[in-house]
């Protein structure tokens, strides 16, 4: 199903392995990572961005939705709004598609490469992490990882205004982001532990980078307090 992205997954990770020092698999997960982010940033950067402007003109959004409570008017003066300040506010949801779809991807080229052991390959990184086999270290750390990941995101969806919601509908959405937040890193390591260190290891590493990669742009494109 996923072959037009398994392929060339693969065929880069072993490009990778057999330029990389000792052919270790975990600079080349590193390596495979930054790639995958380099290639990723574009589309980040552009949902960040357009956060940034749901942000900025959150009072006005406020102010259509209270002035329109017909929820079918309501969304086309919305929508109205957004294409004349050049919004669109679900930018957000393709960067985690595509990195979810990449994931999976991942799992099968990993899955594929850890069954037939490549001799060609060191799956032991830094001649210390196995990463062939389960890592209940390397598993809580991802979860770690994942909740400062967690809290990040729920910090910058608390400056954001919902499309379409209610005071009331838009606090228990906020209540959803926080539960979520905690349970999110939790559900990362039960699932981490289940899994081959190997596709752990890219999960901790993409996650620590997309962390400083977003600090970075909410930085850049923070909104001024009022």
């Amino acid at each position: 199903m996923l072959n037009f992205l398994t392929k060339p997954l693969s065929d880069l990770l072993m490009f990778l392995s057999h330029h990389v020092p000792g052919h270790d698999l975990g600079i080349v997960i590193i390596l495979l990572t930054i790639i995958i982010r380099i290639v990723l940033f574009p589309l980040s950067r552009q949902a960040i961005k357009a956060q940034s402007k749901l942000a900025l003109h959150k009072d006005q959004i406020k102010a259509i939705q209270t002035k329109f409570k017909d929820k079918e008017t309501q969304s086309k003066e919305l929508m109205k709004f957004y294409q004349e300040n050049k919004i669109n506010p679900f930018s957000g949801c393709l960067p985690l598609i595509i990195q979810l779809i990449v994931l999976v991807a991942l799992y099968q080229v990993f899955i594929g490469i850890l069954k037939f052991q490549d001799s060609s390959i060191n799956y032991v990184f830094l001649g210390f992490l196995d990463l062939s086999q389960k890592n209940t270290v390397l598993a809580v750390l991802t979860g770690i990882v994942q909740l400062f990941a967690s809290l990040l995101t729920m910090k910058r969806a608390a400056s954001i205004p919902q499309p379409g919601a209610s005071e009331k509908s838009a606090a228990l959405q906020k209540n959803l982001n926080r539960q979520m937040s905690y349970l999110l890193p939790v559900f990362t390591v039960f699932i981490a532990l289940t899994l081959p260190a190997g596709l752990v290891f890219y999960w901790f590493i993409s996650t620590l980078l997309g962390v400083g990669q977003d600090y970075y742009l909410y930085k850049r494109f923070s909104v001024p307090k009022s």
